[in-house]
């Protein structure tokens, strides 16, 4: 093909030349007519190269590489969801460093709270390990009598519980003192009253009357030295009074046992004030009042006995 371009730009240069040798009188030629003679060679070379078919020599331009434009929508964002073992109880239960009461508590599972499990125990004592719901970020020792899981538990690693807390010990005190104890005082007790009453019967003499006999018990740390008395009938609301500074018993109708005081742990038998009838199948109340001193002074003590006589 190269040689076919240089015959054709030969022969136009050459018939150039030639006209421009042209004798005197000869026609000159026309200049707009070279002009197109040369662009038609040059057409005429250009189609001849562009013809399909003909291989490129040379080195071959690199195959460009395709440039990825960014994208107007970016990627979602996903959360990563981990579905783990979870526990619940049906009875509040603690949380403790390892398996068994003698490990020290740091929580507890609440009926209807839910605990993430992580571990379990190995020695068939039936121990979850979970994360503790009272201090976030650590793991506590579960007891499974109470607990429902939820989740695949097989999968969950053994955990080995920590050592066996040593329980302190109580120093023994020595046997030889370090220094002189110096001995308490002596405390007396207080001297207090106290006695107990309790019906002992009834009697009455003709032409007297009817009396009731109580028994009197000391069972305080004082001496009595007097006492008074009222017996009432509360059916008609009746009363029958007497003021001593004696115990004194009515023994039938021509005897009398009269002693000046009761002791501390003594015992008498005192008579009431005379009714005027009858009082059988009545119900009576006694009011009976002790005093340290005579004249129904000092420190005293009353009781009170409802009875049927």
């Amino acid at each position: 093909m190269c040689k076919t371009i240089l015959k054709l730009l030969l022969g136009s240069v050459l018939l150039i030349a030639s006209q421009a040798c042209a004798p005197a009188g000869a026609m000159t030629p026309d200049p707009n007519a070279v002009s197109t003679a040369i662009a038609g060679t040059r057409a005429a070379a250009l189609t001849q190269t562009a013809q399909p078919g003909i291989p490129i020599t040379g080195q071959e331009s690199p195959t460009p590489s395709a440039t990825l434009a960014a994208s107007e929508t970016p990627f979602p964002t996903f959360t990563q969801v981990i579905l783990g073992t979870r526990v619940s109880v049906s009875v509040a239960t603690n949380c403790r460093v390892g398996p068994g009461t003698a490990y020290a508590r740091v929580g507890a599972l609440l009926v209807g709270e839910v605990a993430e499990v992580v571990g379990r125990s190995a020695d068939g004592r039936n121990y979850w390990i979970i994360r503790n719901p009272d201090r976030p970020g650590e793991l506590c020792w579960l007891w499974g009598e109470h607990a429902t899981l939820t989740g695949i538990a097989g999968g969950l690693p053994v955990f080995t519980p920590p050592p066996t807390p040593t329980p302190t010990r109580t120093p023994t005190p020595s046997l030889t003192p370090t220094r002189t104890l110096t001995p308490s005082p002596t405390v007396t007790p207080a001297l207090v009253p106290a006695f107990a009453v309790s019906y002992n019967g009834m009697e009455n003499c003709a032409g007297t009357g009817w009396w009731v006999e109580f028994q009197l018990q000391n069972t305080g740390g004082i001496t009595f030295q007097s006492i008074s008395m009222t017996v009432r009938d509360t059916t008609t609301a009746t009363d029958f009074s007497l003021f001593s500074d004696d115990f004194t018993n009515r023994n039938g109708c021509t005897e009398t046992d009269t002693r000046a005081d009761l002791p501390a742990g003594g015992t008498r038998l005192v008579s009431s004030p005379v009714l005027a009838y009858d009082p059988s199948g009545r119900a009576l109340r006694a009011t009976i009042s002790l005093c340290s001193n005579p004249g129904q002074s000092g420190t005293c003590i009353t009781h009170a006995l409802d009875f049927t006589p």
